[in-house]
Formats: C-alpha cells, sequence, structure tokens
C-alpha cells in the first residue's frame, strides 16, 4: 500500500519533509516511526488524515500520516 508521509520541525532534519511510502498491508503507525530511526518518546503529535492519530493506529492505501515532534520551551 502506498501512504503520504509528513514531518514536521526537526524531524526534517536528514529526512525529507513530504514522501510517498510503499508499506506492508497491516502497517501501524509505530513500525513507520521506528523505521525512520525515532522512538515512541520522541513523538508528540500524530496526525493520521488530519485527524489525531495513536501510534497503534492500522494505516491504510491513500492515508497521509503526519508527525509531529515534541516541542518544549518557556
Amino acid at each position: 500500500m502506498k501512504i503520504t508521509l509528513k514531518l514536521f520541525a526537526t524531524f526534517r532534519n536528514g529526512r525529507f519533509k513530504v514522501a510517498e511510502q510503499e508499506l506492508a498491508e497491516g502497517t501501524d503507525v509505530r513500525q513507520v516511526v521506528l523505521s525512520l530511526g525515532l522512538t515512541e518518546e520522541e513523538i508528540g503529535i500524530v496526525m493520521l488524515n488530519g485527524r489525531h492519530g495513536e501510534l497503534d493506529s492500522k494505516l491504510s492505501h491513500g492515508d497521509t500520516l503526519s508527525l509531529f515532534p515534541l516541542v518544549g520551551g518557556g
């Protein structure tokens, strides 16, 4: 299946902004995160097709997955 993957802020460093990814059926968000060399603890927000998603969310053909890092500040 094919999805669109969007990375934001520091997740783009050394990677990409937007890319199409070919994934196996049944892949979940966690598997994509780990394949990017990220840890679950680094994830601030998961958006799946413009709505809140979870690391356990299963992906489907045509989905748009957006990953945002934790943001700190004062």
